[in-house]
């Protein structure tokens, strides 16, 4: 099970340390103009990362998609400044709900996945959990996290 719930807007880039602080204050200028919305995650998908090292079942987003590639579009650019690989070209936004080692897509997929998506439609109260508001964006580097509140 995953520690905490989070959307990737990027893929993960090593900053150096005096990149920090302009890396930030430059997201924190590319972000301002951002409205906060809402996405639905719903739609239950087997990922594994680009090593086929690990696999993810997460849940898709089903609404919401556009403002998430605005959002992008935004954070490529800072990341295209730094000289770094920006995101995926054609991304599936996801929350991750758990992993595991090793490529076990070809077990997840079909029946088993089936399943799962039967679980979350059933669920009683399924329309209001996998709808997410975005009030922030947040960055990681290292330990430390910086927040960009959306207007």
């Amino acid at each position: 099970a995953m520690e905490e719930f989070h959307l990737s807007l990027s893929q993960c880039v090593v900053l150096r340390y005096h990149w920090i602080d302009p890396f930030v204050r430059s997201l924190r200028e590319r972000l301002a103009a951002f409205h906060r919305f809402f996405c639905v995650a719903d739609q239950v998908k087997v990922y594994t990362n680009q090593n086929k090292t690990r696999t993810f079942i997460g849940l898709e987003v089903s609404a919401g998609h556009f403002q998430l590639l605005e959002l992008v579009s935004e954070v490529d650019r800072v990341l295209e400044e730094f000289d770094l690989p920006t995101f995926y070209k054609d991304p599936s936004f996801h929350i991750s709900l758990a992993w595991c080692v090793g490529d076990l897509s070809g077990k997840l997929e079909g029946q088993c996945l089936r399943e799962l998506q039967d679980i979350v439609d059933e669920f009683e109260d399924s329309a209001l959990l996998l709808r997410v508001q975005w009030e922030q964006i947040r960055c990681k580097s290292g330990n430390k996290y910086f927040s960009f509140p959306l207007r």
